[in-house]
């Protein structure tokens, strides 16, 4: 039977390794992979007003086809700004407007940008692994401290080092299957 002090412990292992998965979930989104999707602009920010502002916070993102991305200004003076911060985020697209809306075509993938991509996303998951293999460390350490200075008994300790290297294994499991998803997105053109 788990002490409160194991159970604090794995919900704070847990709560780690979620917060992990839902970074890379949110990383991979922003991969561009032939379909438009909004969320490819969210690491863009435009200069607003002398301030740098997400551009989703400047202007509605929709996507008219599966090709092409149309940006919306709350603004008409904020056109250019937008084109820049567009063309300066490298995302491959060319930006054209026609006073209203900026509309970015969204190009086919070449086979070596793909791989490219497909290499970006397991370095993505091999870094969320790491941080929930350092949360599975991090609360070993804290189960064997708490056997040693606040008298948990050392069954509890067994029974909580079981319970985290479960947890483990379900989150590495998750981050798997997230960039094998992402890597078959990639690869079907």
């Amino acid at each position: 039977m788990l002490t409160d002090r194991a159970k604090e412990i794995l919900n704070g292992t847990e709560q780690k390794m979620q917060e992990a998965v839902l970074f890379l979930e949110e990383d991979l989104k922003t991969y561009r992979v032939g379909k438009a999707s909004p969320s490819i602009f969210n690491g863009v920010t435009v200069n607003y007003y002398g301030t740098p502002t997400p551009l989703s916070q400047v202007a509605s993102i929709s996507t008219p086809d599966a090709k092409t991305l149309a940006i919306q200004p709350w603004e008409r003076s904020l056109i250019a700004t937008i084109e820049k911060a567009i063309i300066d985020a490298n995302l491959g697209f060319t930006p054209q407007n026609n006073g209203e809306v900026i509309r970015c075509t969204v190009p086919a993938l070449t086979e070596d940008r793909r791989k490219e991509l497909v290499k970006k996303a397991k370095a993505a998951g091999e870094n969320a692994k790491v941080v929930v293999r350092n949360a599975r460390r991090d609360a070993m350490d804290l189960l064997k401290k708490a056997q040693k200075n606040e008298g948990m008994s050392e069954d509890t300790e067994k029974e909580g080092e079981a319970e985290v290297q479960k947890t483990t294994d379900k989150y590495v499991k998750n981050v798997d299957d997230l960039v094998a998803a992402k890597e078959k997105e990639i690869l079907t053109v």
